[in-house]
C-alpha cells in the first residue's frame, strides 16, 4: 500500500513538473528575439553624414466621441487618417431630436491592416563596396567602411492598391510595433559616412568590404469599406458597407543601420 502511494505521489509530481517545464520552454521560444540584430549589422546614426529625420508615426488617440463611433462599428477601424477626421468632427445632440434621422456618407476607406508576416532582410540593398589590393603586401592591411557616395534607399508597396499612402502608414506602424526597429519608406546614407570596425586583409589577397542597407518585408491584409455615419434621434453610430479585403506586401528600409560583409580572395571578384 505504501509502495502504491509512493508511486502515485511520484506520478503527480511528474505531471505537475511537466506542464511547467513545457510552459517554460514555450516562454523561452516566445522570448527568443525573432528580429535580433546580427553582429554584422551596425547602427550608424551618429556617423551618418546625412541626418535622417526620425519617422514619427505615433498612434493617434481618438477623442471620446470618436471612441464611441469606432466601438459602434462591426469592422475594426485603425486608419489614423479616418480617426483624425472623426476627431475633427463635432455632432451636437438635442433632447428634441425624437424622430430625427440622417445618414452621412464619409467615403470609402482602408479601415485596418492585419499583419501576417514580418521578415527582416539584412542585405536588402547593396549600397557600397570598399576595396584594397594587398597581393603585393607582406603584412595584413586594415580596411574600414567609408561610404563613397550618397545612397538613397527607397521601399514601397509590392502592388498597386487604393489609398496607398494610408495603407503604407498602417503597415509601417504594424512593422515598427513588431520589430522595434527604426523603419522608414525612404532613408539616406550620406557620402563619407564611416565605421571604426577594422577588417584585416591578409598578404597576397584582395579585400572586399560590402555594405548593405537592411529592410523589412511586411505582408498582410488590408480591409476596405464604405463608411456611413448614422444619426437616429440622439444616437450616433458608424455603419460599414461593402467590406472587401486585399492581400498586400511592402519593403520598408531600416533607417541608419548598415550590414557588412567581408571577403578576402586571391583573384578579383
Amino acid at each position: 500500500m505504501k509502495k502504491n502511494v509512493t508511486i502515485l505521489m511520484t506520478l503527480l509530481l511528474m505531471l505537475t513538473f511537466i506542464p511547467s517545464a513545457f510552459a517554460q520552454k514555450g516562454q523561452a521560444q516566445k522570448v527568443s528575439v525573432k528580429y535580433q540584430v546580427p553582429a554584422s549589422v551596425r547602427n550608424i546614426t551618429k556617423e551618418n553624414t546625412y541626418p535622417n529625420s526620425t519617422q514619427d508615426l505615433p498612434l493617434l488617440q481618438p477623442s471620446d466621441l470618436t471612441k464611441k463611433l469606432i466601438n459602434s462599428s462591426k469592422v475594426k477601424i485603425e486608419n489614423p487618417d479616418l480617426i483624425r477626421m472623426l476627431n475633427e468632427s463635432s455632432i451636437n445632440s438635442t433632447p428634441f431630436a425624437i424622430g430625427y434621422r440622417a445618414i452621412v456618407y464619409l467615403g470609402q476607406w482602408p479601415l485596418n491592416y492585419e499583419s501576417s508576416e514580418t521578415s527582416p532582410n539584412w542585405e536588402f540593398q547593396k549600397i557600397n563596396t570598399n576595396y584594397f589590393d594587398n597581393r603585393g603586401g607582406k603584412v595584413p592591411y586594415q580596411i574600414k567602411y567609408v561610404q563613397e557616395s550618397q545612397k538613397i534607399i527607397r521601399g514601397g508597396l509590392t502592388a498597386k492598391i487604393a489609398s496607398a499612402e494610408a495603407v503604407k502608414k498602417m503597415m509601417l506602424l504594424k512593422a515598427m510595433e513588431k520589430t522595434h526597429l527604426p523603419l522608414a519608406f525612404d532613408t539616406i546614407i550620406g557620402a563619407g559616412t564611416k565605421n571604426d570596425h577594422i577588417y584585416n586583409i591578409p598578404p597576397n589577397r584582395l579585400g572586399y568590404l560590402y555594405a548593405y542597407a537592411p529592410g523589412v518585408n511586411e505582408k498582410g491584409k488590408v480591409t476596405y469599406g464604405e463608411v456611413y455615419l448614422m444619426l437616429k434621434g440622439s444616437k450616433k453610430f458608424i455603419v460599414i458597407k461593402n467590406v472587401t479585403s486585399q492581400g498586400i506586401g511592402a519593403w520598408i528600409p531600416v533607417q541608419d543601420y548598415v550590414s557588412f560583409g567581408f571577403a578576402a580572395s586571391e583573384r578579383p571578384r
